[in-house]
């Protein structure tokens, strides 16, 4: 896992043909807005956010991002624990985003 600040983390995956941008908050958080193109796997589901995150590819690149940042951290430690290597998290996460973003 890397914790990258959002110029990394927006820079790094513009180069990554695999990359896949996975949100890790609430529905009701996703519904205040997210970022374009993510995926929302929601981290308080438990058992069933491991069992998507089983489904995932693990050769592809994620970027991860929640609320602040903590949740994002945790996702991708247990990323890294199910043998996807590639997690990267989202300093600040969506409050400190400042890119485009959907509502």
């Amino acid at each position: 896992m890397a914790d990258l600040t959002q110029d990394d983390w927006v820079s790094q995956m513009e180069k990554d043909a695999d990359a896949v941008i996975l949100d890790v908050r609430t529905q009701e958080e996703v519904s205040e807005g997210y970022i374009p193109g993510a995926i929302n796997l929601d981290i308080h589901q438990g058992q069933d956010f491991i069992d998507e995150l089983k489904k995932l590819d693990p050769d592809k690149s994620y970027y991860v991002y929640c609320r602040s940042g903590a949740r994002s951290g945790q996702a991708c430690s247990i990323m890294n624990q199910l043998g996807i290597a590639k997690a990267y998290n989202l300093e600040g996460g969506f409050m400190k985003w400042t890119g485009a973003s959907t509502q």
